[in-house]
C-alpha cells in the first residue's frame, strides 16, 4: 500500500478505536451518555400494571409521575428536565419484565429505570450488566447486591451476611404485648420471592422472640385457590397444644389476602392477622373485600398516608396535581412509584451536572439524607439491608388506624 494510503487508513483507525473508547466511557460531552441530552435526562419503569389475578400497581406509575414532574417544576436536576416515558406493564411475567427492560434500554435509551416494581425482576442481570440505574421497591434479592440497582427503602431480602428489617416482628410484639410465649403461622406463595420471605421472616420473628411453628410457601403462585381448607386447617392446628397459632402473617398478595383471611375467619379465628400488601382505601368499596381485611395489620415501610409531617403533605400535594387536581385514595402503590423517583432524583442531583453512568455510581457511594417519607437513607448500605424503618395499621370500621407508629429498628445479622 503506497505510504499517503497507509497514513489514511491509520488515521481513520485511530479516530475509530477513539470513538469507541469515548462513547463507553460517557465521553465529554452528555449527548455521548444514552438518555442524557444538554436538557434532559431519559427516566423510564417498569410495573405490574395487569396481572392473572386482577391485582395491579398500576399507580406506582402515578406516583413517579407526581414526583417527575414536581422535579420539572423546580427546574429538573442540575438544569436538566426529567423526560420521563412512563411505565411499561410485565404483567407479572419474567419474559415480559426482560423484554421491557430490554426495550427501554435498546429502543428507548433510558438512563435509568425508576421505578421497577413486580413480583419478577428477570431484567435484573441485562440493567446491571448495562449499567442502567435502576430504584424501586427491594422485596426481590436482585436490588441486593447489584452495582447499579437500588431499593427505594434498601434491600428487603439480603444475602448472607447482610441483615434483616425488624420493622413487622416488632411491631406485632408491640401489638400482642411482647413476643414472649406467642406463635405466629406464616405463609406465602410457591415462588422465588414467597420462598424467601418465609426464609427471611421465620428468622426476623424468632429473633423477636416469637415461636413459628408453621411456615410455607405452599400456595399455588399462578393460580388462585378456589377452596383455602386445606391451608387453614394445618394453620389453625399449627399453634401451642395443637391449637390456633396467635398471629397469622400472609407474603402474599391482596386477592390472595381476601381468600385466606376470609377462609380464617369463617373458621372462627381470633387472633392477629397481618399482611405487607393492603394497605389501600380503593379496597374498602366492595363489602366483601372489608369484611375480609377488617381487624387487619398491614406493615408498611414508609410513614402511613394518616400523619401530618411536612413530607406526607408534599406527597398528597404532589399527588393531587399529577391526578389533575382530584383528591384520589392514595395507596402504597403510589408512593413505591413516588420514592423510587425521589431517590433517584436525590442521587442524580449530588452526580453534579455532568451525568455519566460513572458520576452517579460515585454520588451513590456516599449518599445520605434525613427525614424522609422512609426514614434515614444511606447508599451503598442501602443494598445490603434495609433502612429499617416502618408501621402497622389497622383496619377498623372501614378506615385505617395507626397501631404502631413510624419509627426505626436496629437489624439483626441475616444467615
Amino acid at each position: 500500500m503506497p505510504r499517503p494510503l497507509r497514513l489514511i487508513a491509520a488515521t481513520f483507525a485511530l479516530f475509530l478505536v477513539t470513538a469507541c473508547n469515548s462513547a463507553s466511557s460517557g465521553g465529554s460531552g452528555p449527548s455521548s451518555v444514552r438518555g442524557v441530552t444538554a436538557d434532559t435526562i431519559r427516566v423510564g419503569g417498569i410495573v405490574s400494571m395487569t396481572t392473572a389475578s386482577g391485582y395491579s400497581k398500576k399507580d406506582t406509575d402515578l406516583g413517579a409521575r407526581a414526583r417527575y414532574d414536581r422535579a420539572n417544576a423546580e427546574g429538573g436536576v442540575n438544569g436538566r428536565k426529567i423526560e420521563y416515558l412512563g411505565a411499561e406493564d410485565d404483567g407479572q411475567d419474567p419474559a415480559r419484565n426482560l423484554a421491557a427492560a430490554r426495550k427501554l434500554v435498546q429502543q428507548e435509551k433510558v438512563f435509568a429505570v425508576s421505578p421497577m416494581s413486580s413480583v419478577t425482576f428477570a431484567g435484573a442481570d441485562f440493567l446491571d450488566a448495562q449499567q442502567v440505574p435502576t430504584v424501586g421497591w427491594g422485596t426481590l434479592p436482585s436490588f441486593c447486591g447489584p452495582a447499579h440497582l437500588y431499593g427505594f427503602n434498601g434491600c428487603l431480602v439480603p444475602t448472607p451476611g447482610g441483615t434483616l428489617n425488624q420493622t413487622w416482628p416488632e411491631g406485632l410484639a408491640a401489638v400482642l404485648g411482647g413476643a414472649r410465649g406467642k406463635s405466629v403461622a406464616l405463609i406465602a406463595g410457591d415462588n422465588d420471592a414467597g420462598k424467601f420471605g418465609i426464609r427471611t421472616f421465620t428468622q426476623g420473628f424468632k429473633a423477636a422472640g416469637f415461636q413459628v411453628p408453621y411456615a410455607k410457601a405452599v400456595v399455588p403462585a399462578t393460580s388462585m385457590p378456589s377452596d383455602w381448607s386445606a391451608y387453614t386447617k394445618e394453620i389453625l392446628r399449627s399453634g401451642p397444644g395443637g391449637g390456633a397459632p396467635h398471629a397469622v402473617v400472609s407474603v402474599m398478595q391482596t386477592p390472595y389476602n381476601i381468600g385466606l383471611f376470609t377462609a380464617l375467619k369463617r373458621s372462627g379465628y381470633k387472633g392477629l392477622i397481618s399482611d405487607p400488601t393492603d394497605y389501600d382505601p380503593g379496597l374498602l368499596a366492595k363489602d366483601a373485600t372489608k369484611q375480609a381485611l377488617d381487624g387487619v395489620h398491614v406493615l408498611l415501610q414508609f410513614q402511613p398516608f394518616e400523619s401530618d409531617t411536612p413530607a406526607m403533605r408534599q406527597f398528597k400535594a404532589d399527588i393531587r396535581k399529577a391526578a389533575g387536581g382530584k383528591d384520589v385514595p392514595l395507596n402504597m402503590h403510589m408512593l413505591t412509584g413516588y420514592m423510587s423517583a425521589d431517590l433517584f432524583l436525590s442521587v442524580a442531583a449530588k452526580a453534579g451536572k455532568d451525568l455519566t453512568t460513572e458520576s452517579f455510581q460515585k454520588a451513590a457511594s456516599g449518599f445520605s439524607d434525613t427525614g424522609t417519607l422512609v426514614g434515614d437513607r444511606a447508599l451503598p448500605k442501602g443494598q445490603k439491608e434495609s433502612f429499617g424503618c416502618g408501621a402497622l395499621v389497622r383496619l377498623e370500621n372501614g378506615r385505617y388506624e395507626v397501631a404502631v407508629p413510624f419509627r426505626c429498628y436496629p437489624p439483626i445479622p441475616f444467615g
